[in-house]
């Protein structure tokens, strides 16, 4: 049987279509036929290549017996976060606000007027590991609805009246974000095995950027090496893809060892990005080489025909975590023969007994030799593997992960100097102006020819950092002057004119009880701290005023967000920094003609450079390419050759 997501576009609603349980997309019918049977809501939130969201479906989704008390008692919606952002993140406050905790699946229960009463993540489908069943969960809930309705409204009243008030503006206390978030991140830095806390490990390359930049522009060492030693011991282990490339999740473990296998677009992007950074501080060959690695990754899977990006590829195969990704020791002898498989189990922690579960994560964590060459049988090992299942790739294509891996893309270029990764940024910028913009609207996702019909705060904030970054890049000038259109567009629709900051949704476009300026950081950084960054990158590249004035509003506010926990604020910690602080402003005189990549040669990482021809102001000195250097209200000489320097 098909229920009503057989129309779906959203690769997660597809893989529920053939379900025995009714679901509906998120829609007005689905709300009426819940109100008219005097049903409550199930709501499922979740995405296509999360493990867990499969194993619930595995288990009691795909169940006909739990099919029939959903059915029966309830009107069962299905949500693709990362298509629907507004609703997710709604629903997680709810979850974390009943829990403790959130993650996905997430499962809500509540009112036809989009009312939370019940919450929760997984649930297995008979009691079990301590949590209730989800059978047994459903009963209840059913007979509470019947039997005592008026105490889940109470509870649906006071969770959205938390949820309101937690909302509210706190008074600013103290500003000493910066050097709080630092001193946060080295307690709970872990010196042995890199990353910050115990397991599971996330990457977080944002904190890692942070503290890169902190220590470039305050000259702190130890900052630096937190963030060398998180990437070093990344790249070396199992989290780190050696076959196939890229980065997974996270890591499962405090070794980043055993990770959890599903790779996202998003995590790659900013992780491209921390290593392109730490190149630029340090010369490093290795991070190079690893953002090289991670960009091959990309192009080579996670590539669109048209240009743009893929969201995610699944952890699972065969029903397996992780089973595309291990190895016997005897698959490695057969495939590299007795002595090169010999060499190469020695160096990646290859044995007959396993490193995970039976099996074998390669990896470099007891290895002290990076430099050899294991090319070719790297690439041996990739064409076994990929005769092996196919991994499910999420293939829809959301516009804000896409420009985040644009942005990623052209920071590459400026340090490694080749023309491919500036051109995929550029046609993956190509692709959302065609696919996912109309004008200064823009539209969240794509896939299968259709895009979406709603954009959020997002998909500009992130847009505007990837064109900034391009421009960055090309100094072409139409890249900054849309960047800016865009900026005045994403305020004009989702400024917060009373309290400060942005909203997710439009004002307008909000269905739900509740409308979040999102702050905090997660695994991307947050909206509100992206849209911070463009407004100080935008004053520093245009000197234009009403930029200057929304900076430092956007960062009054995100300051009394951030007193509370300024490490869980790190992408606005580096908005501020740049503030404070900006990089140099070089000011690049030429003739009509220019080698753009001899002189991205001589740029800086991060600098606010702008280019004039045949400017009295700025004459060419020996009749050649001339840089005016400015820094801290200071200008050296004009110069042909500019001493490089390295602030990110």
């Amino acid at each position: 049987m098909s229920n009503h997501l057989k129309n779906a576009t959203s690769p997660y609603l597809l893989q529920h279509a053939e379900n025995p349980v009714d679901w509906y997309p998120w829609c007005k019918e689905a709300f009426e036929k819940a109100k008219s049977e005097d049903k409550p809501i199930f709501l499922s939130i979740g995405y296509s290549t999360c493990h867990w969201c499969h194993v619930m479906a595995h288990e009691s989704f795909e169940d006909s017996r739990t099919a029939e008390i959903l059915n029966r008692h309830f009107i069962s919606i299905k949500v693709d976060r990362e298509e629907r952002p507004d609703i997710d993140s709604v629903y997680m406050s709810v979850c974390q606000a009943f829990t403790g905790s959130g993650g996905w699946p997430m499962s809500i229960f509540m009112t036809w007027d989009k009312k939370p009463f019940f919450a929760g993540t997984y649930f297995p489908v008979r009691s079990r590991y301590g949590m209730p069943g989800f059978t047994d969960m459903l009963h209840a809930i059913a007979k509470q609805w019947n039997d005592n309705r008026t105490e889940l409204l109470q509870s649906a009243e006071q969770i959205i009246t938390h949820l309101k008030k937690s909302e509210a503006i706190t008074d600013f206390k103290e500003d000493n974000l910066i050097e709080d978030a630092v001193q946060l991140l080295k307690q709970s830095f872990d010196s042995v095995y890199g990353g910050f806390g115990s397991a599971p490990k996330f990457p977080t390359p944002h904190n890692l950027l942070f503290l890169m930049l902190y220590a470039s522009q305050k000259q702190v060492q130890d900052a630096l090496q937190m963030a060398e030693k998180t990437l070093l011991q990344m790249r070396k282990g199992g989290i780190f893809d050696h076959i196939g490339y890229g980065f997974s999740r996270y890591s499962t473990d405090k070794y980043f060892l055993a990770p959890h296998f599903e790779k996202m677009l998003y995590d790659n992007a900013l992780l491209i990005m921390a290593y392109s950074a730490a190149y630029a501080m340090t010369k490093n060959q290795i991070h190079l080489d690893t953002a090289e690695k991670t960009a091959k990754y990309i192009l080579r899977e996670m590539t669109s025909p048209d240009g743009g990006f893929y969201s995610a590829q699944d952890a699972d195969s065969e029903g397996v975590e992780g089973k595309y990704y291990t190895f016997t020791l005897n698959e490695i002898m057969d495939i590299l023969g007795k002595e090169r498989g010999k060499q190469f189990s020695q160096t990646f922690d290859i044995t007959a007994g396993g490193n995970f579960e039976g099996v074998n994560i390669p990896n470099l964590l007891k290895s002290s030799d990076m430099e050899s060459d294991f090319s070719e049988e790297i690439q041996k090992l990739y064409d076994y593997r990929k005769k092996r299942t196919k991994l499910h790739l999420d293939d829809k294509i959301l516009l804000s992960w896409n420009a985040l891996m644009t942005a990623a893309l052209s920071m590459l270029y400026r340090v490694a100097h080749k023309e491919k990764y500036l051109q995929a940024a550029q046609n993956a910028e190509r692709f959302i102006e065609q696919n996912l913009c109309d004008g200064l609207q823009l539209f969240t996702n794509w896939r299968d020819g259709k895009r979406s019909e709603k954009s959020f705060l997002d998909d500009y904030a992130f847009y505007i950092a990837s064109l900034i970054e391009l421009y960055n890049s090309t100094l072409d000038t139409v890249y900054l002057e849309k960047a800016e259109r865009f900026c005045d567009e994403a305020v004009r629709r989702f400024a917060d004119c009373q309290s400060g900051g942005f909203y997710l949704c439009e004002a307008s476009h909000t269905e739900l009880f509740l409308n979040p300026r999102e702050t905090y950081d997660g695994a991307i950084p947050s909206g509100n701290a992206v849209m911070a960054y463009n407004f100080v990158r935008l004053y520093q590249l245009t000197d234009k005023e009403k930029y200057c004035f929304l900076a430092e509003k956007q960062l009054a506010f995100l300051s009394v967000q951030a007193q509370d926990y300024p490490a869980g604020h790190s992408m606005f910690l580096m908005a501020k920094l740049l503030h404070e602080n900006p990089p140099e402003h070089i000011v690049i005189a030429v003739k009509t003609d220019f080698d753009l990549q001899e002189i991205q040669k001589l740029l800086p990482f991060m600098a606010n450079v702008s280019v004039v021809r045949d400017n009295m102001e700025y004459p060419l000195k020996n009749d050649k390419v001339t840089y005016y250097i400015c820094k801290n209200h200071v200008c050296l000489p004009p110069t042909n050759q500019p001493q490089q320097t390295f602030v990110i």
